[in-house]
């Protein structure tokens, strides 16, 4: 899950698997893979960047074998 805020300063939690795509029109929109939209206040760029930091930290192994 991805931390963005809403124009009216109210934060929420965003699955980033459902993202679409991410534009600026000014303000930044969120498309969802049902077509729904969500406006936030975080750039494409920022939202972008949270996406990679989120896959990096999904792809991690949850539990590493260590040499005794």
């Amino acid at each position: 899950m991805i931390l963005l805020t809403r124009l009216n300063g109210t934060q929420f939690f965003l699955n980033p698997e459902l993202i679409q795509s991410v534009e600026k029109t000014p303000d930044t929109v969120i498309t969802l893979l049902n077509e729904k939209k969500l406006v936030v206040r975080e750039s494409p760029e920022l939202v972008c960047e949270r996406y990679i930091e989120y896959r990096q930290r999904i792809s991690q192994p949850l539990f590493v074998k260590q040499d005794r």
